[in-house]
């Protein structure tokens, strides 16, 4: 089963680099011959949180395939970790394996299954790293936004280990702000990167939640955040608290829509 229409575009100023987009929406760009080479600006604050975690190769879980982008990266700069990819289109695995070379990256097991009847089957405990990063088209599914499914990632994690959550948003930020909200319920370590038009909702875009239930370092990502190109913000601690001001968890079975991005964003 496919979900959406897919694309495959050539970037025409890198050989080996490719976007993969569906409905028009891009979703995942790769080098395939560096995968160290991160377009997206949202994909390279991840990498900023996964390059401070303890040395040495990591057990990863993705919730989102695409083009698998951070599980490439992650080999490059850490080899022998091991990635459990979680991916409900499997057409758009087929393509991937076939077009962008995923069989190149090693010890990688793609379970095509929706985000949470994928990750009931992965094992107590056996995660350094869970990147939840699954879009329909440019939304977030609701069901992937829970407290009830980011208890069943804490399962999967080891007690050090770390989740980074990618969340689209515009103005107001009310889906962002209850998103973090619900991860500050689950775990006691929170922090949020985005450039600084999308950290106060002015600009609709990609923010980063990261979270562990040991501390974060916060220093250390504030100073890479800020480093890149858009020069990101990092918000924690009391700064957080006054971010989520209030707004309530989500949980299985409340009415909340994800935003949907003005038609001017990717037209």
């Amino acid at each position: 089963m496919t979900f959406g229409e897919v694309e495959l575009l050539r970037d025409l100023d890198r050989q080996n680099g490719w976007v993969l987009s569906k409905d028009g929406v891009p979703q995942s760009y790769v080098d395939l011959q560096d995968p160290t080479f991160l377009e997206f600006e949202y994909v390279r604050l991840m990498a900023d949180v996964i390059d401070v975690l303890d040395d040495g190769p990591l057990g990863c879980v993705h919730v989102g395939g695409g083009a698998c982008s951070i599980p490439r990266y992650v080999t490059a700069t850490r080899p022998g970790s091991r990635h459990l990819v979680v991916e409900p289109d499997g057409l758009l695995v087929d393509l991937v394996r076939e077009q962008l070379d995923l069989r190149s990256v090693p010890k990688l097991k793609v379970i095509v299954a929706g985000g949470r009847e994928g990750t009931q089957k992965i094992w107590d405990d056996s995660a350094d790293l869970v990147v939840l990063d699954a879009f329909s088209g440019a939304t977030m599914p609701v069901e992937l936004a829970t407290a009830e499914y980011f208890a069943d990632l804490t399962r999967v994690l080891r007690p050090t280990g770390t989740l980074l959550v990618n969340i689209a948003d515009g103005k107001g930020l009310a889906f962002a702000r209850r998103l973090v909200a619900t991860v500050r319920g689950t775990f006691g370590h929170v922090a949020l990167m985005a450039e600084p038009a999308v950290m106060r909702g002015r600009r609709f875009g990609n923010l980063i939640v990261a979270a562990s239930r040991r501390p974060l370092p916060v220093e250390q990502l504030t100073r890479s955040a800020a480093g890149g190109l858009t020069q990101a913000r990092c918000v924690h601690g009391q700064a957080l608290a006054n971010f989520v001001a209030g707004a309530a968890p989500i949980h299985d079975g409340d009415a909340v829509l994800a935003p949907v991005p003005p038609p001017p964003v990717f037209g």
